[in-house]
């Protein structure tokens, strides 16, 4: 098989100290293919799940359902830095005591749907220029708050003589965890910064489904760039799975938009379809009266 017929997603592990992007550029230097992108950024300090999609599948990344991702992050309450995590220059520190109940307290009220303002130093636009940008010149600006969602946060373990401790985040699309931790220090008073993260959970990959890229590179040396694939629809198994018979396959392969009675699909809803062989194809919605493509990704 050529890198250019390699089409799928690879649950990859990114390390810490590598941009996203450079996991990117190692994946198209191993599979011989510039066709490749992620399904979600992790800051450079981060590591754990990055979902690398190849080929046909690079038709994903800007689709992906907004459901959870999990996390486990370290933290250190009584320091304050400009990047909300240590890797950043420190503003302040303050040594007051926290106890655990105190913390589990303060952490509880960032439980469920609130307002967060994104960190300057993140990948969020503003005017066209991204924030991290403006930061590295030194400028702060003003940025709105956006809603997010916190499904949970567990704090699993937590020294009070030190002020260092570990959570579990489980949250939706455009969470900032280190954001979390600088506004449970600030509602404690003494401020607060992430000390390392770890991506649980993206895309429907688990981190225990995750290549390291050193396994990555001997994998695809040994048996080829097949051995390192995941199934693209596994990323949105969010959507029910609708299969269409033989008769129709082709027409809707070739973008023909079918009839409710052909379907067999509910209106206004978004379906997993594959072809009558049990191929994936693609998204596809019921509009109108018909069902068509959302975005087919193999045809």
């Amino acid at each position: 098989m050529t890198g250019q017929e390699i089409s799928g997603v690879i649950a990859v592990y990114k390390p810490a100290g590598w941009t996203s992007f450079d996991v990117v550029a190692k994946m198209r230097g191993i599979l011989h293919t510039r066709k490749i992108g992620h399904g979600g950024t992790l800051d450079p300090m981060a590591e754990g799940v990055l979902p690398v999609f190849v080929g046909k599948a690079t038709k994903a990344c800007d689709i992906l359902p907004d459901v959870k991702k999990g996390y486990h992050a370290g933290f250190r309450l009584g320091i304050t830095t400009d990047t909300q995590d240590i890797t950043g220059k420190v503003l302040k520190e303050d040594g007051r005591a926290v106890s655990l109940e105190e913390l589990q307290v303060a952490a509880e009220k960032f439980i469920g749907r609130t307002m967060q303002v994104p960190p300057m130093y993140s990948a969020v636009k503003v005017d066209g220029k991204k924030l991290y940008e403006l930061a590295r010149e030194g400028k702060i600006i003003e940025r709105q708050a956006r809603e997010i969602n916190v499904l949970s946060l567990v704090i699993d373990d937590y020294d009070e003589v030190t002020r260092e401790g570990h959570m579990t985040v489980l949250c939706e699309k455009g969470t900032y965890i280190r954001t979390i931790i600088n506004d449970i220090g600030d509602m404690l008073g003494c401020g607060g910064a992430m000390t390392s993260l770890v991506r649980t959970y993206s895309a429907g990959l688990a981190l225990e489904e995750c290549l390291s890229i050193e396994d990555i590179q001997r994998i695809v040396g040994e048996s080829g760039a097949e051995g390192v694939l995941t199934r693209l629809d596994k990323c949105f198994e969010v959507y029910p799975a609708l299969k269409l018979n033989e008769k129709v396959t082709g027409l809707y392969r070739n973008g023909v938009k079918l009839r409710a009675e052909q379907a067999g699909a509910e209106d206004d809803k978004v379906y997993r379809v594959y072809g009558a062989d049990g191929g994936f194809i693609g998204l596809g919605r019921m509009t109108d009266g018909g069902f068509r493509s959302v975005k087919n990704f193999f045809v």
